[in-house]
């Protein structure tokens, strides 16, 4: 009797843990057939000379000596670190500033001014590419205003440029992710006790040190969060490089996303595609994870 109780008390509560697995099983299943399996299939073609038509031929590991040795393969990983700076950098900081001012100063309509800047997360890309390339035209509303202000000397093609096309089409996405980076860390600051920032005040602490001293050590994991999700727009960012740049000006603002589509349709060179596609992913795990481990290493 002793032995059997002693059997039932180590068994965990509920359902046993088969039954468990049961419940997920669909979910596998279908996580399995529609990522794993083409990702393996990808892995697969990576090592292949492709055309996409005729017989595959074994490339070894040439497809990925390349990204490293060939210019026109490397310079899509460097537009894309470019862009972190504008799609996860630039946000963060914004919302942080954003996040700091609005829970401190009392705003008359923050549900109106959160739901707007938000707004660009509800868009689809492809109409936020239109949008933004009919501004940045030569003829669009940007130019036209730097004119009216009598700033000629900055008007110009501003997607046609080798120099600003890059960073055009990075502010757009500075502009698109900076409202659910303000979302979040607003949902964050609301839970920050208030006794903590009257603590901070009786001590003479200013604006600045009560947001690094409360705010910032308060929001650690809405910024983890935040770094995550923007992290991954940036490298994977395929339709605004589609729709405003196609690649272009030459392959100024060619990013890795446009690189797997333009190599493997339209150049068919699918062993090729399949190894850009799989560095990128890689290259998205090990930020992803980075971000995450930093995160939790500071936490303990």
């Amino acid at each position: 009797m002793k032995s059997l109780s002693a059997g039932y008390g180590r068994r965990a509560p509920g359902e046993p843990r088969a039954v468990g697995y049961l419940y997920v099983l669909p979910a596998l299943v279908i996580y399995a057939l529609f990522l794993l399996v083409p990702f393996g299939q990808s892995v697969w073609l990576s090592f292949l000379h492709w055309d996409g038509l005729t017989r595959a031929t074994s490339a070894g590991f040439d497809n990925y000596s390349d990204i490293f040795t060939d210019p026109s393969l490397r310079a899509p990983f460097g537009h894309a670190l470019v862009l972190l700076i504008f799609y996860s950098a630039l946000p963060v900081c914004i919302g942080l500033l954003l996040a700091a001012a609005m829970s401190r100063i009392r705003v008359r309509g923050l549900t109106f001014f959160r739901t707007v800047l938000f707004l660009p997360q509800v868009l689809a890309m492809v109409v936020v590419g239109v949008a933004w390339q009919s501004i940045l035209a030569p003829d669009g509303l940007l130019n036209d205003v730097l004119r009216a202000v009598g700033l000629d000397s900055l008007a110009r093609p501003w997607l046609g440029d080798y120099d600003w096309a890059l960073p055009a089409v990075g502010i757009v996405g500075t502009w698109v992710m900076t409202g659910l980076c303000l979302v979040l860390f607003l949902a964050g600051a609301q839970r920050i006790p208030k006794e903590l920032y009257e603590a901070a005040r009786l001590d003479g602490a200013g604006a600045f040190r009560e947001f690094f001293a409360v705010t910032l050590p308060a929001l650690r994991a809405e910024i983890a969060v935040a770094l995550t999700l923007t992290i991954v727009a940036g490298l994977r960012n395929f339709d605004l490089i589609y729709v405003m740049t196609s690649g272009g000006p030459g392959e100024a603002t060619s990013v890795p996303a446009y690189e797997v589509y333009h190599r493997a349709f339209e150049l068919n060179q699918v062993g090729s595609a399949a190894a850009v596609g799989v560095a990128l992913t890689v290259l998205i795990f090990t930020l992803t994870v980075t971000v995450s481990r930093l995160v939790e290493g500071r936490r303990s």
